[in-house]
């Protein structure tokens, strides 16, 4: 079944909100949402900063909200959507609840799992395989992210400037 591009930006979109929450916090702007049967069943941003928390990156949160949701860890016939490509800490869970699809905005060079660093998605050597689909508001996401850490550099240099002074 081929979903049109539109309503994958539609349900981006939704994961920018989730990432806009994030940024709210003084999160790193990274949002999730998966999708089954043409409705959210789960939400995720991250939350590692305020949790203080390695793992609680918006995939897994959502994730697990899915998980409890459908009342079973196998998540077939989902779609997740995130604003940046999975880590391989959030592939490895993807890949282990069996989600069919991913659906992610911009590439990470530092960390992604899905096409940058590694591509964990097809790897014969695991049990299930994810399809991928990067680049949806690729600009939207990237710019967010971008934004972030740009402010954040020039706070983290105002405090050193004072804390020098």
């Amino acid at each position: 079944m081929t979903i049109p591009k539109k309503n994958h930006q539609y349900w981006m979109q939704r994961a920018l909100a989730e990432a806009r929450k994030a940024e709210g916090k003084a999160e790193v702007p990274i949002g999730c949402v998966i999708v089954l049967n043409g409705k959210i069943i789960a939400r995720g941003h991250n939350l590692r900063e305020s949790s203080q928390d390695p793992s609680a990156h918006a995939e897994l949160l959502a994730i697990r909200k899915a998980a409890r949701k459908l009342g079973s860890w196998r998540l077939l016939d989902t779609i997740l959507y995130v604003t940046l490509e999975p880590c391989t800490m959030c592939m490895g869970a993807i890949i282990l609840s069996r989600i069919p699809t991913v659906v992610f905005g911009c590439f990470d060079p530092k960390g992604g799992a899905a096409g940058s660093l590694y591509d964990l998605s097809s790897d014969p050597r695991l049990n299930h395989r994810v399809e991928l689909l990067p680049r949806i508001l690729e600009s939207e996401c990237s710019g967010m992210l971008s934004d972030f850490f740009s402010k954040l550099r020039k706070r983290k240099r105002a405090e050193r400037l004072i804390s020098d002074r």
